[in-house]
């Protein structure tokens, strides 16, 4: 019978590793509080001193559906439409914040211990173990 992945690793560890892993990441991944300060009035560019909001990249964009609606094979409507959609998503994106909840030093090393330490054994167990060293 192979192991884990088709080595001979062993299930053992494959499963151990995999359910250390699972827990360690949920507790980190639980940790983090993830906000975002976007609204169609906040500042998301700064081109010459000015401020370029969420609401003005939605203009070009309403031109943009407007002129593909109207012809397809327009260029203009379809640079339009992606550029502000880009601009858009990356407005977004580059808005969102990541906090790490506050906890103490025993409960981040446990939440390491797990992810990493499982990260370790699952990765182990797809490695072929010599059957000398075993």
């Amino acid at each position: 019978m192979r192991g884990a992945g088709g080595s001979s690793g062993g299930i053992g560890l494959f499963l151990v590793g995999l359910v250390m892993m699972c827990g360690g990441f949920y507790l980190l991944l639980n940790a983090i509080s993830v906000t975002s300060n976007f609204s169609l009035g906040y500042r998301l560019y700064n081109v010459g001193g000015m401020g370029i909001t969420g609401g003005t990249i939605l203009i070009p964009l309403i031109f943009g559906i407007g002129i593909i609606f109207y012809n397809a094979r327009n260029l203009l409507g379809w640079l339009l439409t992606l550029g502000s959609l880009t601009a858009l998503i990356f407005g977004v994106l580059s808005s969102v914040r990541f906090n790490l909840r506050t906890m103490s030093t025993f409960d981040l090393l446990v939440i390491l211990v797990l992810a990493i330490g499982g990260l370790g054994l699952f990765l182990r167990s797809l490695k072929t173990i010599d059957a000398k060293y075993s």
